[in-house]
């Protein structure tokens, strides 16, 4: 029974929408705009069902739904005939037909039981140029009672038209300590991990909870660290074979892999890299681990601080970010990854 007070952070969107619940005066439509998995969806559903409520009330500082009435009960089940979410058979685009008969065909017809009649567009960027222009017709003269949500991880994919008849509310990074004493808390991860999982998912909820649960990354991650840690004994092709066994695609990955290599886990590999350095720049100046992010490997970071130096390691980062670039400019990446680790077996 998620809540107002159940959205981490994100107070200026939680504010405008108090507002609106407060005075009643609710727009038209929204954008709600930010990366996949930063939790779009949930804060429109949270809105969505307190807009629909029949007993809102104060509670934890916010004005929130009920959760008891007869429309919370049916929004909490996915089954209010108020909230319709848009959907489309196309996996990669929103057409013409979808807004249309979904849409705007549909606002003609007033709420079956509610005070307003919500439609929520998930992956609004997926809407085609005909499609936003089937919809702008309806923004242009929308019916008192409609509000419509769109959801969108690309805000410059809307004609500009539809962007000025809504109102934009951008979803904003998560503190990390804000995402590590959620993690900690309300999921029981533990408190290193916790640490972990903030740090890599860079202000994105969904993406904490995903690698609080991922045993995959942690066996990346581990691997990752161990293979820096035996990269002075190691031949190029030894080396090779073993970034080619940690982001080996698995079988549902497959699709999304370049020449063999998951390209979600080569992400993932590049960020435990650039964050085991930039942990090994931290403690060499502070031999401090209260910092650090791999605050389970502080026995390998304290010793390979030892035999580095500042400027060694501020060399590996610039190769690392060197690389990424590379990669992004299509260069081979078996070839971007080779030299990479040979700068890094250079400069340990």
């Amino acid at each position: 029974m998620a809540d107002f007070a159940d959205i981490i952070d994100q107070n200026q969107m939680k504010e405008h929408m108090q507002n609106a619940l407060s005075t009643g005066k609710v727009s038209h439509a929204y954008i709600i705009s930010g990366e996949n998995g930063s939790g779009k969806e949930y804060i429109a559903r949270i809105f969505a069902k307190a807009l629909q409520c029949e007993h809102r009330e104060n509670k934890n500082e916010y004005i929130e739904a009920c959760n008891e009435c007869h429309s919370c009960v049916q929004a909490l089940s996915d089954n209010h005939p108020d909230i319709i979410t848009i959907t489309h058979e196309k996996p990669n685009s929103i057409g013409v037909d979808d807004i249309r008969e979904k849409l705007r065909d549909d606002v003609v017809i007033k709420p079956y039981e509610s005070e307003y009649k919500i439609y929520i567009i998930p992956e609004g960027e997926k809407m085609t140029q005909a499609a936003q222009n089937a919809l702008l017709k309806t923004l242009e003269e929308p019916p008192s009672y409609i509000v419509i949500i769109i959801l969108t991880n690309n805000i410059n994919a809307f004609l500009q038209t539809i962007i000025s008849r809504c109102i934009v509310l951008p979803m904003k990074p998560v503190k990390d300590d804000s995402i590590r004493k959620y993690l900690m808390e309300e999921c029981h991860v533990v408190d290193y991990k916790a640490v972990l999982c903030a740090s890599f998912a860079r202000g994105n909820v969904g993406k904490a909870l995903e690698l609080a649960s991922n045993e995959r990354f942690d066996e990346l991650k581990n691997g990752t660290i161990e293979l820096v840690s035996k990269l002075k004994g190691l031949e190029i092709h030894d080396m090779m074979d073993r970034v080619h066994e940690l982001l080996a695609p698995s079988e549902e990955d497959d699709k999304n892999s370049k020449k063999g290599i998951d390209t979600k886990a080569l992400e993932d590999f590049m960020d435990v890299l650039l964050f085991l350095f930039r942990d090994m720049l931290v403690y060499k100046a502070t031999e401090e681990d209260n910092h650090l992010i791999f605050t389970d490997k502080i026995s390998y970071i304290r010793d390979a601080t030892r035999s580095c130096t500042y400027d060694g390691i501020n060399r590996i980062i610039k190769n690392m970010e060197t690389a990424k670039n590379r990669i992004n400019s299509n260069v081979n990446i078996d070839i971007a990854l080779e030299l990479m680790l040979l700068g890094i077996k250079e400069n340990l």
